[in-house]
């Protein structure tokens, strides 16, 4: 018996899943070398021109390909999966699902037995799972291929010779994407995947026939190969990962990234659970307004209506199966289920060319609570049902670009086409689809660029590199000035760069560079965050040219120049913490042993370091400069006791920070403070529920040690341990954005951004003599962008914010110095610019208390 035999039969999986197609395929003599593709980092994490990096297109230095879609040779393309060893601990076997295990034999038994199936890694998960994409199509010479990545880069880069020509849709291979299990504990996307894609490798219907010849569709199969295996819904690094697309902080993100950018999808189906009956987008307004949301609302509401049809025929019912009637929230629902923020993966695939892309919750719960209280049997029935769902929402996506194949494509050349000829927003005509009426009115203005300043007028150089990098994973075209240039009356050194928004993907460059918009009187509920703005919240300053004609002599980039630079000049050298970057770059040096003195935002480091000042500095992309007069407080490498968000645990590790993760539990059982320097505390910590003998220790280290603070538990906790004389005033709990603030000169304060982010914000008031504020929100109303409204009291809206303290530090009476923040500085791993606020907190409350130790 086959290695593939035993495993399938060892899981019990159905017999025709070892049959015989009778397709014809041929069978590699031998299996391939695996090429260990490993988790490098994402190309903004890395400085340009440093050799031993991922260089700017995410190959290594030893010429491996990046993550993604290949678009090298003909199809099929037959890899040999590496089989993971069996375990019997996959939360997926309870449910009679495809444990992670099983997915690779699967997979390479489909492409010996069809020559219409070709499977590739496209990348790892967090805890280095490897990710599986699926391309399903007729086979193709390598000729053929060619002429496909040719007219799919004619879509984007000359959209308007591609829409003259009247041939190009019918030799096109219309590309679908069909994404499955981002959320690891809503699993069965994956199984219907699997089964739709053996039954298109093995049909021989002409309707599959004549679908495969007109079309490429590609499966990734498990988005988050960790949570599916776990149980949960967040990947390894407990993020939801459908919140992460304009951010791209996990690897498995970015691998969906790139499969988009280098697919090009005309739709995307990305399969859920659990809501009964099963949901299917288009959603509520508020309606993302960077969309071609003509061209969007037409074909995603024509698809949902045919998803619909599908799963209702399926002839499930509610009182013989417990499964309701198919929803469409656009139709069924007034408000909170939008389509506002571009986080979410059916929101994020648009600007890539998806005019018709779709969230489908599918519909009865097999997670969390039913998981470990219904029986197996109820659980294997639901999944069953499930199965047949997703399965069925994915066969009528693909007949629906069947039916539609030229329309579709020529819609998506239509989006590049507005896009690079920078017309004007067009306003959805009202009726556009049954019952489209003002309230989904939602538009923008575009700029005619965005600039990010090179030279005196650029707040971090360090950040705009991240900035410019991150665009260009996104497939946002950016140009670097060659020569000194004038835009809207300002004068912009050479090395500067430009934005042009006269390009295809002009809405991804504008949705992450805007302001963004105050949403607050036009709804109520929300689904999620409603603000954002990378332009203002990731450190880089960026200019918004509204208007002319660019007349910049400017070269396309491929990466951010370098930025890191040591001064020739003798001496000691001075690093101005202002960005994520020099915090990873200064703790790199404490870690090495580096004297270190700490004065007011700024690290110097002695000469005698100079050598490891230059490694840094290239590593990261940071410049030192001369340091000024001696001195400042001796810093040393602080060690980080955490109660925190798995979000906030993640970048403070990105930073260099070493975290030990603490809670309420963990200090009862007994916690050594002996290791650690500051408590950061905002999540699962409660004063009040500690033991005595806990209790006495943690008091004991407040003596000695540093405090951070954040959200309404970091308040909690102050109140509670009587460190800093302060209320804590809660805004309306579902309230967030982007906001203004005024900076002071204290230890927080100093050389921050003049905006941040709230999520449930709050502010301060009553505050004692000894408390400093370090950040307020603005008197003239603090909100930028996002949704924020006082409660059905009238209370905890932003004007009650207005002036308020937003970040205090201070001391209090046992010698502990504090920090609290009122605002999200680390939210999600998104807002770059703020988190040399949370380290520069850590730094000063670790310096002033005089509780770190120096590492040998």
């Amino acid at each position: 018996m086959s290695r593939l035999s035993a495993v399938l039969l060892s899981l019990a999986l159905p017999a025709t899943l070892l049959a015989s197609s009778g397709v014809a395929s041929a069978e590699p003599a031998e299996p391939p070398p695996v090429r260990d593709f490993g988790n490098g980092p994402e190309r903004n994490e890395v400085a340009a021109g440093v050799s031993d990096q991922a260089d700017a297109l995410g190959r290594t230095a030893q010429g491996e390909q990046p993550y993604g879609h290949s678009r090298e040779g003909g199809y099929p393309r037959r890899t040999w999966l590496p089989l993971p060893a069996e375990n019997p601990a996959d939360a997926s076997i309870k449910l009679g699902l495809m444990p992670y295990h099983g997915i690779a034999p699967k997979l390479n038994d489909l492409q010996r037995r069809s020559d219409r199936v070709s499977s590739e890694i496209i990348g790892r998960s967090h805890q280095g799972r490897d990710l599986y994409l699926v391309t399903v199509t007729a086979p193709e010479s390598s000729a053929e291929a060619r002429e496909q990545s040719r007219i799919r880069e004619r879509i984007e880069d000359d959209p308007a010779a591609a829409a003259r020509d009247r041939k190009l849709a019918k030799r096109y291979k219309a590309p679908v994407f069909f994404n499955n299990n981002i959320h690891g504990n809503e699993w069965e996307g994956t199984d219907a995947a699997l089964r739709v894609i053996e039954e298109l490798a093995t049909g021989n219907s002409r309707q599959i026939t004549d679908l495969l010849s007109r079309t490429r569709l590609y499966f990734n199969v498990t988005a988050n190969p960790d949570g599916r295996f776990n149980g949960m819904r967040a990947n390894g690094a407990g993020f939801d990962m459908n919140r992460d697309f304009i951010t791209a902080s996990q690897p498995e993100v970015r691998a969906m990234r790139q499969v988009m950018i280098d697919t090009q999808p005309v739709a995307m189906v990305d399969l859920h659970g659990y809501v009964n009956g099963t949901l299917i987008e288009p959603t509520t307004p508020p309606h993302g307004a960077n969309y071609e949301y003509d061209l969007f609302i037409k074909n995603t509401y024509a698809n949902g209506l045919g998803m619909e049809a599908a799963v209702n025929g399926l002839g499930y019912t509610f009182e013989k199966d417990e499964v309701r009637p198919a929803q469409i929230p656009f139709r069924d629902d007034p408000e909170g289920w939008d389509d506002w923020p571009p986080i979410f993966t059916p929101q994020y695939a648009p600007f890539h060319g998806a005019v018709a892309s779709h969230t489908v919750e599918i519909p009865l719960r097999v997670n969390n609570d039913a998981y470990d209280d219904e029986p197996v049997e109820e659980l294997r029935r639901r999944s069953a049902i499930n199965i047949d769902v997703a399965a069925a929402a994915i066969r009528a996506t693909y007949g629906f670009v069947q039916a539609g194949h030229d329309r579709l494509i020529n819609d998506q050349i239509e989006v590049f086409r507005r896009g690079t000829a920078g017309e004007p927003a067009k306003q959805v005509p009202l009726g556009i689809v049954p019952g489209f009426g003002p309230e989904d009115v939602y538009t923008t203005t575009y700029p005619r660029a965005y600039v990010i300043p090179a030279g005196t007028e650029q707040r971090s150089a360090t950040a705009a590199a991240r900035l410019v990098d991150h665009l260009i994973a996104n497939d946002v075209r950016v140009e670097r000035a060659e020569r000194s240039f004038r835009l809207d009356g300002k004068s912009y050194p050479a090395g500067s760069y430009v934005v042009d928004m006269h390009q295809p993907k002009r809405g991804l460059a504008n949705v992450m560079l805007e302001p963004g918009a105050d949403i607050s009187a036009r709804v109520d509920a929300m689904y999620d965050i409603s603000g954002w703005s990378h332009g203002l919240l990731w450190g880089a300053t960026v200019d918004t040219v509204t208007s002319g004609s660019l007349r910049v002599r400017a070269e396309p980039v491929k990466a951010a120049a370098p930025t890191g630079s040591v001064p020739r000049v003798p001496g000691s050298l001075a690093l101005k913490v202002a960005d994520a970057k020099e915090v990873l770059a200064l703790n790199e040096l404490l870690a090495q042993g580096v004297a270190v003195t700490w004065n007011a935002g700024t690290a110097v480091i002695p000469a005698a370091a100079r050598e490891a000042a230059r490694t840094v500095a290239d590593r990261y992309g940071v410049a030192f400069t001369p340091a000024g007069p001696a001195g400042g407080t001796p810093l040393s490498q602080v060690r980080v006791a955490a109660a925190a968000s798995a979000d906030e645990l993640f970048t403070l590790r990105e930073m260099g920070f070493a975290v030990t993760p603490v809670s309420t539990t963990v200090l009862n059982d007994g916690f050594d403070w002996s290791s650690t320097d500051v408590l950061f505390v905002s999540s699962g910590l409660n004063y009040a529920a500690l033991a005595p003998a806990a209790k006495a220790a943690l008091d004991a280290f407040l003596t000695t040690g540093g405090v951070i603070t954040r959200g309404g538990t970091g308040a909690a906790f102050n109140a509670a341990a009587g460190l800093l004389t302060a209320t804590a005033v809660a805004g309306r709990g579902d309230a967030n954005g982007v906001v203004v603030v005024d900076s002071s000169a204290g230890p927080v304060g100093t050389g921050s951004t003049g905006h941040s982010f709230v999520y449930s914000p709050r502010w301060f008031t009553g505050l004692g003599a000894e408390v400093t504020v370090e950040q307020s929100y603005a008197a003239d109303g603090p909100l930028v962008s996002g949704h924020w409204r006082p409660d059905e009291k009238g209370l905890g809206g932003q004007d009650a914010a207005r002036g308020q303290a937003a970040v205090i530090s201070g001391r209090d009476e046992r010698g502990a110095a504090v920090v609290m923040f009122g605002t999200e500085p680390m939210f999600r791993n998104h807002p770059k610019g703020l988190f040399s606020q949370v380290a520069k907190a850590l730094y000063w409350s670790a310096a002033v208390t005089g509780a770190t130790v120096t590492t040998p």
